[in-house]
C-alpha cells in the first residue's frame, strides 16, 4: 500500500513536459471556477432589465407600452421586470432561451427593428414567436409568478373565474392563450385566425 501511495504521488508531482499532473490538475480546477464565475455573473448581468432596455430598440418601444400595465405599476407594489416574463427562472431552461435569444443579436447588429417603423412592421412575427414559447412551454414564466393552485375564484369576475376553473384546468389552454397583449400593445391582428 505504501509503495502505491509513493508512485500515485510521483506521478502527481513529477513534471510531465513542463508541469506535473498535479498542478494541471489544481491549475484546471482553478481556471474552471474563474470561469463559471465569470460566465455565470455574465449571465445574471444579461437577466436584467437594465441590461434589456440598454438598447433603444427595447427601451423606446415594448419598454414604453409595459410601463402603462398592471405588470409595472399596481396597488401592491409587485413589479414584473421584462426577465420576468421573457427568461424562464430554472437554469436549464434559462440557459436554453438565452441561447435562443442570442439570434436576436443579428437583429441588434443589422437593424432590424432599430426604426418604430420598422419595430411595428415585424411586430406580429416577435409577438407570435413569443406566444408560440410560451404555448409550448405551458406560460412557465407566468407560472412563476401566478400560482393556479393559489387562486381565489370568488375574487375574480365570473367569466374569468369560469375560464381559469376549466380551460385552464384541464389544460386545454395556458395563460398565453387569453392573456395576449398584458403587458405589450397587440400587433394589428388582421387577417390572423380567430381575430
Amino acid at each position: 500500500m505504501k509503495k502505491f501511495i509513493k508512485q500515485c504521488w510521483r506521478v502527481l508531482t513529477r513534471p510531465s513536459v513542463h508541469f506535473s499532473l498535479g498542478f494541471l490538475t489544481v491549475g484546471g480546477f482553478v481556471a474552471g471556477i474563474i470561469f463559471w464565475g465569470g460566465f455565470n455573473t455574465a449571465l445574471e448581468v444579461s437577466n436584467t432589465e437594465a441590461f434589456c432596455i440598454s438598447c433603444h430598440e427595447m427601451k423606446d418601444n415594448v419598454y414604453q407600452e409595459m410601463r402603462t400595465t398592471i405588470h409595472f405599476s399596481n396597488r401592491s407594489g409587485v413589479r414584473a421586470t421584462c426577465p420576468d416574463c421573457h427568461v424562464p427562472h430554472n437554469w436549464t431552461d434559462k440557459i436554453a432561451r438565452k441561447m435562443q435569444a442570442s439570434k436576436e443579436l443579428w437583429g441588434k447588429i443589422f437593424g432590424t427593428i432599430n426604426t418604430r417603423e420598422k419595430f411595428e412592421a415585424k411586430r406580429l412575427e416577435l409577438a407570435q414567436h413569443e406566444w408560440a414559447r410560451l404555448k409550448a412551454n405551458d406560460s412557465l414564466e407566468c407560472r412563476n409568478c401566478h400560482n393556479f393552485d393559489y387562486m381565489d375564484f370568488t375574487k375574480q369576475s365570473q367569466r374569468a373565474a369560469a375560464q381559469h376553473s376549466t380551460s385552464l384546468a384541464s389544460g386545454e389552454k395556458t395563460c398565453i392563450d387569453c392573456h395576449k397583449g398584458i403587458a405589450h400593445q397587440l400587433p394589428d391582428m388582421a387577417g390572423v385566425d380567430g381575430w
